[in-house]
């Protein structure tokens, strides 16, 4: 069984897509804006996510578990393409959404006290 992907187009395109969005990024304030709009993308839903889990209430621990268990894999992600070097804009995509995710859900529970 072969492990290498066929090169199609849609393949080629997925491979060229994070060199694109780099060389994209290269100007500071594309960059910033980038972030930004991840970054309030991830307040958006974390913010949701504690909405529902508040009126529902039924799952709180559950729906905390699996909140839990991405933001892990978001950080393992990270470390994998640390290592793979990969452009750093990746990295700091899954670093701002995820610091979005987490002030989200601060900014609902603070909501509750």
């Amino acid at each position: 069984m072969s492990s290498k992907m066929q090169s199609t187009i849609l393949y080629r395109f997925s491979l060229n897509l994070i060199d694109r969005l780099a060389n994209w990024s290269a100007n500071p304030w594309r960059r910033y804006s980038l972030l930004v709009i991840i970054f309030l993308g991830g307040f958006l839903i974390g913010s949701s996510l504690g909405m529902i889990n508040g009126v529902l209430a039924l799952m709180d621990p559950v729906g905390a578990f699996f909140t839990l268990i991405f933001l892990e894999g978001l950080i393992q992600l990270r470390f994998f393409f640390l290592r793979s070097k990969k452009p750093i804009i990746l990295i700091r995509v899954f670093d701002v959404f995820r610091i979005g995710i987490v002030y989200g859900l601060f900014s609902e529970g603070l909501k509750l006290l």
